[in-house]
């Protein structure tokens, strides 16, 4: 996992814009990484991991694709303004957790997925 150096989202924040809505009508963050480059990304989910919140996030290139495949994962919250705080995980055990969870969460995204195709057909 990359570690950007994040504490709340960039110009595109939520609380000041709106919505992190891209042009491809897709729920976006933009993240600023600890070489101040800029990684534009999809915002998967948002999951629960006991008393934490957590949020996934898909890299994408300009054209909005996915760039090589890699979620990233930090602890999530909302500030009071409603602005999403990002912030790195602190520890490998808690890492394991939330990435075993949101693991969980998109194999069972695809067995419902397999289960709908298989309906229709």
């Amino acid at each position: 996992m990359q570690d950007p150096n994040l504490t709340t989202c960039s110009s595109s924040d939520c609380a000041t814009c709106g919505g992190c809505e891209s042009a491809n009508d897709r729920r976006t963050i933009t993240l600023t990484m600890e070489d101040d480059t800029e990684v534009e990304c999809a915002i998967l989910t948002t999951f629960p991991v006991k008393e934490k919140k957590y949020i996934a996030l898909l890299a994408l290139d300009e054209n909005g694709q996915p760039v090589n495949g890699d979620v990233y994962l930090y602890c999530f919250d909302i500030t009071e303004e409603g602005a999403p705080l990002l912030s790195n995980i602190e520890s490998d055990e808690e890492y394991d957790q939330a990435a075993e969870v949101f693991n969980a969460i998109v194999m069972n995204a695809q067995l419902q997925e397999a289960v709908e195709d298989t309906l229709a057909e």
